[in-house]
């Protein structure tokens, strides 16, 4: 008997994977729980589960003391020297229970010592999954559909199950029972009710991943990925290096005419794919990441926020942007800056107005009221270029301005507020003049609207009434046609009318037989 138990261990350890000695101590928890519910004790009871008889024994822990305060936890000197128990390091006795007690435990007693068994094994179990896919969250892993939770798709991974969130599902994809799947491990969750394995079809490392599997030269490391991004079943940009100068990376990762590549993009249910060459130049790498747009240059504006500045030309705007600023989005991610893209007249367009905006301060610097010439000199030379400066220096900041005291600093903010306000005068009267002219420009699109639908309903009426005419002259041809009909109708006859101009005419004197009949009358002479 104590075999069979023992072996029945064994065997569920190694079905699920457990080590022996978790189970057995699974079964003396569970067994040490029963006997405490069976005897309705405060003591605190443990479990032993001797291998070799395969026996249980029950016993109560308690710490001797000299004055005894709590007897169910707590037992005096004499009494353990009387039972014959040792004491170990913590100054703890083990006191058996009776065997004959324990055989009547019962059924509810061992139903609780059933649950609390198969607990200790899930979480062993639970355990063991952890323990073994932690270490390989960012790999990839085949498993078939099995079945579908509240969009969530359970993924059996063979000795365990994965879970595809919903999250985690690329929109291009659908799947049905006994598909197989290709996902990457992305997090395994020790507290999960469910399946602990999370996977994911649209995180980067996916596509890192099938990379590796199809191009032999980044597997072996000759050529490296940078970085990758992509907008699941949409579109994804790889940058690639290579760490050797005879290897094109680019090229590497296409294939032989896309061979590489195409194989990645069925796996991705039609994702299309940029792969461009990594640069540690800033600028050179943008350029390369627009891809396919055309760059004309690249401007750091901006090196605490990553900020830059793309220019291209008219036509190839809309192609660096992408549909839905896909691309160029896809290139900020790629390049880890901000990219503000601007075409070649909307830059001329800024370039001007920056013109403009600094001849009207040098304009308004130049006319600053009471303010001589040398003065306003001073101020540009050093940094203050515009009334908006002067006034945000202030006095403490014109009085550092060598020549120039409080006095004259008060002066010179006067006149820079005098200018601000014919400056803030002139704006408001161009505004009203812009809007004066639009209104007059709106007024006369309608007027020209009107006008050109009068034009249009005059013509429509010209033609109804051109077609009436037609109509009316056609209609009238026709009535003299049936007329003229009528007239020249020949008269009929009946058949008796009809043979009498025949008789006439062959009794007419003088009219010559015909010559058949004359060769008649000569055969009958």
């Amino acid at each position: 008997m104590s075999n069979e138990i023992f072996q029945a261990i064994e065997q569920v350890g190694r079905e699920k994977g457990i080590e022996v000695d978790i189970i057995i101590q699974a079964v003396e928890d569970a067994y040490a729980a029963a006997a405490k519910k069976y005897f309705r004790t405060k003591e605190d009871l443990g479990a032993k589960f001797d291998r070799e008889t395969g026996a249980l024994a029950v016993f109560a822990r308690k710490k001797i003391v000299e004055a005894v305060t709590d007897p169910d936890l707590e037992i005096s000197p004499d009494e353990a020297q009387e039972m014959a128990l040792p004491a170990n390091e913590e100054g703890m006795v083990e006191i058996p229970k009776p065997r004959e007690e324990l055989a009547q435990l019962g059924r509810i007693a061992a139903q609780a010592a059933k649950q609390i068994i198969f607990q200790k094994v899930r979480e062993a179990e639970r355990d063991n999954v952890y323990k073994e896919y932690i270490s390989r969250v960012g790999e990839l892993v085949n498993g078939v559909v099995k079945r579908f939770e509240r969009g969530n798709i359970i993924i059996d991974l063979g000795r365990t199950e994965g879970v595809l969130p919903k999250k985690e599902q690329s929109k291009a994809e659908r799947y049905s029972q006994g598909d197989r799947v290709r996902a990457v491990i992305v997090d395994v969750d020790r507290n999960a009710k469910g399946p602990q394995v999370i996977l994911s079809r649209t995180d980067e490392r996916l596509l890192i991943k099938l990379f590796e599997m199809e191009v032999p030269e980044i597997y072996d490391g000759t050529v490296a990925i940078e970085r990758a991004v992509h907008d699941p079943g949409d579109r994804a940009k790889v940058a690639v290096r290579s760490k050797d100068r005879d290897v094109d990376p680019v090229g590497a990762c296409v294939g032989m005419k896309g061979s590489r590549v195409q194989s990645i993009i069925r796996e991705l249910r039609g994702e299309k794919i940029d792969i461009v060459e990594f640069s540690d130049d800033v600028s050179t790498f943008v350029t390369n990441a627009l891809n396919p747009a055309k760059i004309n240059r690249v401007q750091i504006t901006d090196t605490e926020s990553r900020t830059l500045e793309v220019v291209v030309d008219d036509e190839q705007l809309s192609l660096a942007i992408g549909k839905k600023g896909q691309n160029v989005r896809l290139a900020s991610r790629l390049a880890g800056w901000k990219i503000d893209i601007k075409s070649e007249q909307e830059k001329k367009r800024e370039v001007q107005a920056e013109m403009e905006r600094m001849a009207r301060d040098s304009r308004e610097m130049a006319n600053l009221s009471g303010v001589s010439e040398k003065t306003v000199q001073r101020l540009q030379e050093n940094g203050l270029q515009s009334l908006d400066a002067v006034l945000a220096a202030g006095v403490e900041g014109l009085t550092g301005v060598p020549g120039i005291g409080p006095k004259t600093a008060e002066k010179i903010l006067a006149a820079a507020q005098t200018g601000l306000q014919e400056r803030a005068e002139r704006e408001e009267a161009e505004r009203v003049e812009v809007e004066r002219l639009a209104a007059e420009e709106a007024a006369r699109q309608v007027e020209e609207q009107a006008r050109q639908a009068e034009e249009a309903l005059a013509e429509e009426a010209a033609r109804q009434a051109a077609l009436a005419d037609a109509a009316a002259r056609d209609q009238s041809s026709a009535s003299d046609d049936d007329e003229s009909g009528e007239g020249a109708a020949e008269p009929t006859y009946t058949g008796e009318e009809s043979a009498a101009p025949e008789a006439d005419e062959a009794a007419t004197p003088g009219a010559e037989p015909l010559e058949g009949g004359a060769e008649e009358r000569r055969e009958g002479d």
